[in-house]
């Protein structure tokens, strides 16, 4: 386990607001990147690299002591859930796979898998494991920093911004701006801690499992994105559709015209969007959840007759929809009904998972 350097003797409570008890029953977050192999000074002992690693990753869990801590409950008829910055620590994992060489293939490798730690462990979990593990994996040719991360915890924003800390960090760096903010905004007469009910057959629910579907990799060039995007603007005479959007609407009818779906047939894309810069209360570097959720629909056979055009018009004023006033709405009424996502349940009926559209 690597724990923080300069640990508090008091362990600071971290209320989770809504965004954040939305993912109780979903997996860690896995985010992973591959650097060349640096060459070794010659004076360098073996293994520096990884003791460097973990040397730096301590230090930045000074900034972020939710990732070194563990969620915790507090019992009544209803349960409420924070974040225990107890230091107990976040695990580091040192792996060699020498056989492995980085490259850019078409389907990702099945083992990429295994570089992955508490792969499908659900957040809830986070009671009695670590919020943040770290596996570094020496490849032939490469290193692959695999990190696994408590999505009750953090969303994509936040993670990016620990990683990009210790990545400072790593390089010696010793001022950083923009540190984490961890106060939870003030919404209305939101009271703390959030109480909800959960019941046992949804804790034990499987989590999805893709069988054996394979990963692909698709890439577009700049060029490509910005002929797509003017050709979906242009279409129904705007100028307000992004890149993502049209792409997303082009693979939507992509899956649906491929799968020869049933022209009645309901299909959905199920969407995820920053509020950051949505929301006052909301600082950017807020660290938590602060994403929300919606669903866009279209019939196989509205979407096949009118175009990818029409789907990127759904998805864009879906988008447009999420003012603060409706995002404030939200998150105030989830306290009153409370509703987790379950993987099986969405990816059942979603054909897309977009994020930060």
């Amino acid at each position: 386990m690597i724990q923080a350097g300069k640990a508090s003797e008091e362990s600071e409570r971290i209320e989770l607001t809504p965004w954040d008890l939305k993912h109780l029953l979903v997996s860690y977050i896995e985010e992973g990147l591959f650097f060349h192999k640096p060459k070794p000074k010659a004076d360098e002992a073996e293994h520096a690299l990884i003791h460097h690693l973990k040397t730096s990753l301590s230090r930045t869990l000074d900034f972020f002591p939710p990732l070194a801590g563990r969620l915790a409950t507090i019992e009544h008829e209803t349960t409420s859930f924070f974040i225990d910055c107890n230091n107990a620590g976040a695990l580091f994992v040192h792996a060699v796979a020498e056989q492995l060489r980085i490259s850019d293939p078409v389907y990702v490798p099945e083992i990429v898998d295994t570089f992955f730690q508490f792969d499908g462990v659900k957040n809830i979990e986070g009671i009695s494991k670590p919020l943040l593990a770290v596996q570094v994996t020496e490849l032939a040719d490469g290193i692959s920093i695999a990190c696994t991360i408590n999505h009750s915890v953090a969303d994509g924003c936040s993670f990016w911004h620990f990683f990009n800390y210790w990545s400072e960090f790593s390089r010696g760096f010793d001022y950083l701006s923009k540190l984490p903010i961890f106060k939870r905004p003030v919404i209305d007469d939101i009271n703390y801690p959030i109480r909800i009910r959960l019941k046992k057959e949804q804790i034990q629910e499987h989590s999805f499992q893709a069988g054996n579907l394979k990963s692909r990799v698709f890439n577009f060039t700049k060029q490509r994105i910005v002929g797509i995007k003017g050709k979906v603007n242009a279409e129904i005479n705007t100028n307000k559709i992004s890149s993502l959007q049209a792409l997303l609407s082009l693979f939507w009818k992509s899956i649906v015209r491929n799968r020869q779906a049933d022209p009645k047939r309901e299909t959905m894309i199920f969407l995820m969007f920053g509020v950051r810069k949505r929301m006052q209360q909301v600082a950017e570097e807020y660290f938590g959840n602060a994403i929300e959720g919606a669903m866009v629909s279209l019939k196989a056979g509205e979407l096949m007759e009118k175009g990818f055009e029409n789907a990127a018009w759904e998805i864009n004023q879906i988008v447009a929809n999420q003012s603060e006033k409706n995002l404030r709405n939200s998150f105030k009424s989830w306290v009153n009904k409370p509703l987790l996502f379950q993987a099986g349940k969405m990816m059942n009926n979603a054909l897309l998972t977009a994020v930060n559209v």
